[in-house]
């Protein structure tokens, strides 16, 4: 397995501080990682902003620092747009897709990474399914055609579960669509992480990491001077191993079930100790030492 940064970590969301994409590629290198995750968005790899040339001059920059681009993430939402049906918002993802796959073959990207859909009130279960398992489909095959496989991350609500994801994985069908499973989603449901984990690892490409400790939410009940719990659990993100998430079944599964792909890190939600240049470093630094250890590097 080979650790990767995941550029939105400095993409400046959830109130931290941004990096523009060459001062990743330069912050990747100098904290230890050997291979980037590219975000598909700006402010970094956005299809709008990013021309030929400039990804050409990116792909020099990793070679020079000797930093491997593993993956362009690309940010699709398959079910997005159903209250305007007669705009065609799978066939525009669909095209962003097609240039973010040329601007990744020329970064000497292997794999794209998408999301399936959101679950909405405008179509019923079963056709927002199909909707994107078509819509995957497709792309698996746009994708090919730059010689970068498809993987497909259980982030949304569609296949989020380790049972539906299976499935839904199933039914694309397409040889070159392939498993980014990941073990936080299905945490956070209780699903047992080492037997998805082993079950899962011969059909993966890629699985992203992160950690977390739960803030749980009360309510106060005033006329009875109680408190009642009130909601989901909050989340907040901490180093790799300083979280609840159970990475060591996760990763014993991996290995059982044969997975060698990337293991990729990412800050993606408020981080506990701030959003400062310097709390992003030491928790992705601390969180690089983690994942050598539990790879075995």
């Amino acid at each position: 397995m080979k650790p990767a940064l995941f550029t939105v970590s400095y993409g400046g969301y959830w109130g931290q501080a941004r990096l523009s994409l060459p001062e990743v590629l330069r912050k990747a290198k100098q904290l230890g990682y050997p291979a980037v995750e590219i975000m598909g968005k700006r402010p970094h790899l956005s299809v709008v902003d990013v021309g030929i040339q400039e990804a050409r001059d990116l792909r020099r920059q990793a070679d020079d620092l000797g930093l491997e681009v593993a993956t362009v993430a690309a940010y699709t939402n398959f079910t997005g747009g159903l209250e305007s049906r007669e705009v065609p918002f799978v066939e525009v993802q669909l095209a962003y897709l097609r240039r973010l796959a040329e601007l990744g073959e020329i970064l000497g990207a292997k794999i794209m990474r998408v999301f399936t859909g959101y679950f909405t009130d405008q179509l019923t279960y079963t056709a927002q399914w199909n909707t994107c398992v078509d819509a995957v489909r497709e792309a698996a095959g746009i994708v090919a055609q730059h010689g970068i496989v498809l993987g497909v991350q259980n982030h949304h609500d569609i296949g989020v579960s380790a049972e539906s994801y299976e499935d839904f994985l199933d039914a694309v069908g397409h040889e070159n669509c392939k498993a980014m499973f990941d073990a936080w989603s299905i945490a956070l449901h209780d699903s047992d992480l080492y037997y998805w984990a082993r079950k899962l690892a011969p059909r993966m490409v890629q699985t992203t990491v992160a950690d977390y400790v739960k803030h749980p939410r009360w309510h106060l009940v005033g006329n009875v001077t109680n408190y009642e719990r009130w909601l989901p659990d909050a989340l907040l993100m901490v180093p790799m191993g300083d979280g609840f998430i159970d990475y060591d079944a996760f990763f014993r599964g991996l290995k059982e079930g044969g997975f060698d792909g990337y293991v990729a890190y990412e800050m993606c939600w408020p981080i506990r100790g701030g959003g400062s240049i310097e709390s992003l470093d030491a928790c992705a630094s601390k969180s690089l030492q983690e994942i050598k250890r539990l790879i075995g590097a």
